[in-house]
């Protein structure tokens, strides 16, 4: 009983389906920041000749005021105008920012929409509980993650800012257009070097994320057989409803004999009674069927209600093996039945 309780088999489909449901979905954010680090380089780059004419804009802009008195209306017109061209230069690149971080989640889990994790739930606000996944083994490492991923983005960051620090006193004196230049060079830099640190760090958090979100949807081989018993049923209450509609079947078949105008027998093994209304249906149909115990039911009912009994070892176990309740007899056997039911009819004088 306690190995069916280890946690020992991997999720089945509807366990992680169900997580999914629920909105638990193995998220990387170091996988998430890549994704957004890349789209924010390409779009700076897409965008940077935008950007620059929109600076050199507000840069000449803002010069013209040079010697001009500033009176409460001049300045509410810088601040408009300042204000404008600031949007114009970082809403773009903002909202495809944006955008990338939605598609970093799409690119990880696909499109999810769940309202389940807005719902409040008071078991989360249990000191107790929080207290205790505060102290896990999870938080910690989570902790020693986020201190190593600081740690290196800082130094690599201090590094190469450090570096281009040491050049800013020749930049000043540069020509606006240069000092761009030199700070979408740097920016390259500075990006691409963070752009190798991020995909590394996403690469593992991606591996380490989804290794414990599936360790974690483990089941043990009772929960599988619970979930096998609410999807399938469970079997014991199948077989009784099968019991049941077997029951149910062989009454009406048995209350329907006393109309069938023939059983054809097999003397020990089988029985089919038959019924021919010529005025409803086009060949005889089969009203019951059955085999050693059952056939004998059926030809006492018949015998009991003055059904012919006629012995056919050959078509009644073709009509058993070929016919369900109810159906049509197949056309290849119209010939050998008409020629029962004429001899029946002869004999009842029907």
């Amino acid at each position: 009983m306690a190995d069916d309780q280890e946690k020992t088999e991997e999720p089945t489909s509807k366990k992680i389906e169900d997580a999914r449901k629920e909105g638990n979905v193995p998220k990387s954010q170091d996988t998430s920041s890549f994704v957004t680090l890349l789209v924010a380089i390409i779009a700076f780059l897409a965008l940077f000749n935008m950007m620059e004419r929109h600076i050199v804009k507000l840069y000449v802009y803002l010069q013209s005021f040079i010697g001009v008195e500033l009176t409460k209306n001049t300045v509410m017109q810088i601040s408009i105008a300042t204000m404008g061209e600031m949007l114009l230069i970082i809403l773009p690149l903002a909202i495809i920012v944006a955008l990338s971080g939605v598609l970093a989640g799409v690119l990880q889990f696909g499109f999810l929409f769940s309202s389940k994790p807005l719902i409040p739930d008071l078991k989360k606000i249990n000191p107790i509980k929080g207290l205790k996944n505060l102290l896990s083994i999870k938080k910690l490492v989570e902790t020693l993650k986020v201190i190593l991923k600081v740690s290196i983005v800082m130094l690599t960051a201090y590094y190469f800012l450090f570096d281009f620090v040491k050049e800013l006193p020749n930049i000043v004196y540069l020509p606006i257009f240069e000092q761009l230049y030199w700070l979408k060079t740097k920016a390259i830099l500075l990006g691409a070097s963070m752009l190798v640190i991020f995909f590394l760090l996403g690469l593992f958090d991606l591996f380490f994320v989804r290794y414990n979100y599936f360790k974690d949807l483990k089941m043990s081989k009772q929960e599988i057989k619970d979930e096998y018993k609410q999807m399938e049923g469970d079997p014991q209450i199948k077989a009784r409803i099968r019991r049941i509609q077997m029951e149910m079947t062989k009454k009406r078949m048995m209350q329907e004999i006393p109309d069938a105008d023939v059983v054809i027998t097999n003397p020990t093994h089988f029985a089919v009674a038959l019924r021919y209304d010529k005025d409803k249906e086009g060949a005889p149909r089969v009203l019951a069927k059955g085999v050693d115990f059952l056939a004998l039911k059926i030809k006492e009912i018949a015998r009991n209600y003055n059904v012919q009994i006629v012995e056919n070892p050959p078509l009644a176990r073709e009509l058993y093996k070929k016919c369900e309740l109810d159906d049509i007899i197949p056309e290849n056997l119209y010939k050998v039945v008409a020629e029962v039911l004429a001899f029946v009819y002869k004999t009842s004088k029907k």
